[in-house]
């Protein structure tokens, strides 16, 4: 029998959601593969020093973990990485390549052998590093992405595509990695060659824009010697996105374009789909995959407004039939094998896992990973999907989480406290899917709203660009309509209301404690606070000018660059805030956080610097994440006058 419903305040209700519960369930599996027949993928370890481990599904549906810690597999190219891994079988025995996260080393791996390097390291820069693998095994080759560091700046960057021998001849000779292309475009992604061998295609942008604004989706013809010639530009440009490129079985090239204004899928060309939905998205990583082709000539497809859940697309008549299960959102990684697809997904109720779906049965089911309730669901956040208005009637989404206790109810007449959640990115968006760090506050008392604020993924191109020379307005709009409609319908009280965020959501939670009277105090978790020295030569390469996108040109409009930073206006900060900020973050450098603290001095403001020695960009120690979410929910517990039971360790703000 279940406990007898009780009366008590928001914030004060007993939960088994505890912050080390919420971080040993952080991050996803990723990456999935086959090796054979057998279904492999990366999986987050926070408990063991935030690794990458790389797992196996054998054909007896045993898991195992391939590689022991320290072993990390994981690709840095453009810092946040690409495809780490790949694998095939040679002489009837699994056969991997992968990218180990500390030294940025390919490595070949059998089972029961030690990992042999093929790459050399360097002493240059930050190195040669490597991502999207694929073993060539005609010619004893792995063909992948080079990254390669030319200097000590972190701009002083060359990227080919590359053929890395197998037989580990390159290990300490760069000579010996062949470059395949000329280094045509800054930024590159692995090459898919066509069924017969004799094409490959692959995508290259420049600065300044990002994958999402426009990509060149380029086609050259392989030589028998494995050279690649006569390159050609076959779609895209500066204003269309290409964000994914294969070949069909009979030769044609398919690829996913938002000319448009929504990521559809084209074959050589024409449209297969025309659903005002997006079958992409932002290229944050190199090797993401929304689309896969069947030999049988269908493709498996991840589709939706907002979640992307898993289909088969019939490419003749354009219809789609979607895989039946809880999977209502599934990550950008795709495997296919004869009429197998595997991906991973998740809903919310459901964290995620990777599933299989067999497209002769049309069954779908968890192959691995697989989701178990580590609390009773009782205790699970409810979402509710709302369209909130915002400035001008334009449209927000948002996620919305109340407080939900199985046995708890708040006395009549109180209105519970509100986290409003600003997403990273900024071009991307959050994913509605059990979320134990949601459950973490929601079991409280404490309600959360996601805002997919103008600018996120998800909702085609329009909507990505309202955002446009608006980054630190619209975002900061947009949080703000939806702070004030839940206090305006009663759903939240408008006294109690925070913003957290990290990376870009930590500009925009700083952003809106600077320039808004709504929130009564903020989390800032490794964020963009100064634009005038996040550029380029102050940021990794990949975004470096990403800027000109989401304010302008720093040489047409450098005073918006000052007038928008949230340094510039520390003065205005008066509520309190909790800043969390990794050391070894390249990304968005502690610099920032220390310019802001040096600003607020001696103001009065209760605050707190927590600071993680090594950790870069985004937590992945289980004992980061729990010190962290422990302290946001004492911050939040002194500011709203809440009384947690049991009380989290206390933060100790300082004024």
């Amino acid at each position: 029998m279940g406990e007898q419903m009780r009366t008590a305040p928001y914030g004060s209700w007993p939960s088994p959601v505890t912050a080390a519960l919420a971080a040993a369930h952080d991050g996803r599996p990723d990456w999935v593969g086959f090796v054979g027949d057998e279904i492999w993928w990366t999986e987050p370890r926070p408990a063991e020093g935030g690794r990458g481990a790389l797992v196996r599904r054998r054909a007896d549906g045993t898991e195992e973990t391939v590689l022991p810690a320290p072993w990390n597999v994981r690709s840095r190219v453009v810092e946040y990485g690409g495809r780490p891994w790949t694998g095939t079988v040679r002489d009837g025995r699994p056969l991997v390549v992968f990218a180990h996260f500390a030294d940025q080393r390919l490595y070949r791996y059998e089972p029961g052998g030690e990992p042999v390097p093929l790459t050399p390291l360097s002493a240059v820069g930050g190195g040669l590093r490597w991502a999207e693998p694929r073993v060539d095994p005609a010619r004893g080759e792995v063909w992948c992405v080079l990254e390669e560091h030319t200097g000590d700046g972190p701009d002083d960057v060359r990227r080919v595509l590359a053929a890395v021998p197998l037989d580990g001849s390159a290990a300490a000779d760069r000579a010996a990695v062949r470059e395949l292309t000329a280094a045509r475009h800054r930024f590159v992604t692995g090459a898919r060659l066509s069924p017969d061998g004799r094409r490959a295609a692959w995508l290259g942008w420049d600065h300044p824009r990002m994958p999402w604004d426009g990509t060149d989706l380029l086609v050259a013809e392989v030589t028998d010697d494995g050279r690649l010639t006569g390159v050609r530009t076959v779609a895209g440009g500066p204003d269309e996105s290409v964000c994914q490129a294969e070949w069909a079985p009979d030769g044609r090239l398919l690829y996913a374009s938002d000319r448009g204004g929504w990521w559809q899928l084209y074959r050589d060309g024409h449209p297969l789909c025309t659903r005002e939905e997006e079958f992409g998205g932002p290229l944050w990583q190199l090797g993401l995959r929304w689309f896969a082709p069947l030999d049988n000539g269908l493709l498996a497809v991840l589709h939706g407004r907002g979640p992307a859940a898993l289909g088969i697309l019939d490419p003749e008549s354009g219809e789609i039939v979607d895989a039946a299960g809880p999977w209502t959102e599934c990550a950008p990684t795709l495997a296919v094998h004869g009429q197998r697809v595997v991906t991973v997904g998740a809903g919310p109720h459901t964290g995620y896992e990777v599933v299989e779906l067999d497209t002769v049965t049309g069954r779908a089911r968890v192959l691995g990973a697989r989701h178990r309730d580590p609390v009773d669901p009782a205790y699970y956040p409810r979402p509710e999907v709302r369209v909130f208005p915002g400035p001008d009637g334009r449209e927000v989404h948002a996620h919305v989480y109340p407080p939900h206790h199985p046995a708890r109810t708040a006395p009549d007449g109180e209105r519970p406290p509100y986290v409003i959640w600003a997403h990273g990115g900024p071009t991307s968006r959050s994913p509605l899917v059990l979320d134990l760090t949601v459950a973490y506050f929601t079991s409280r008392g404490i309600g959360v709203a996601e805002v997919n604020y103008g600018g996120s993924t998800g909702y085609g191109r329009a909507y990505r660009e309202r955002l446009r020379e608006r980054w630190g307005v619209v975002d900061v709009e947009d949080c703000a309509a939806v702070a004030r409609a839940l206090a305006a319908e009663g759903t939240a009280d408008p006294a109690r209301l925070a913003i957290r965020g990290g990376s870009a959501g930590g500009w925009t939670a700083a952003a809106s404690l600077t320039t808004t009277d709504v929130y009564a105090c903020g989390t800032i978790r490794y964020p963009v606070l100064d634009l005038t020295t996040w550029g380029p030569g102050e940021t990794h390469d990949f975004e470096s000018r990403y800027l000109e996108s989401l304010i302008g040109p720093l040489a047409e409009v450098p005073d918006r660059y000052a007038e928008r930073s949230p340094i510039t206006h520390a003065d205005r900060l008066t509520a309190p805030f909790l800043l969390l900020q990794g050391l070894d973050d390249v990304v968005c450098p502690p610099a920032q956080c220390e310019r802001l603290l040096t600003r607020t001095a001696g103001r009065g403001v209760p605050h707190a610097y927590l600071t993680f020695e090594g950790e870069g960009h985004g937590f992945r120690r289980a004992d980061t994440m729990i010190r962290a979410l422990e302290a946001e929910l004492s911050l939040y517990t002194q500011v709203f006058g809440l009384d947690p039971a049991p009380p989290a360790p206390k933060l100790e703000l300082s004024p």
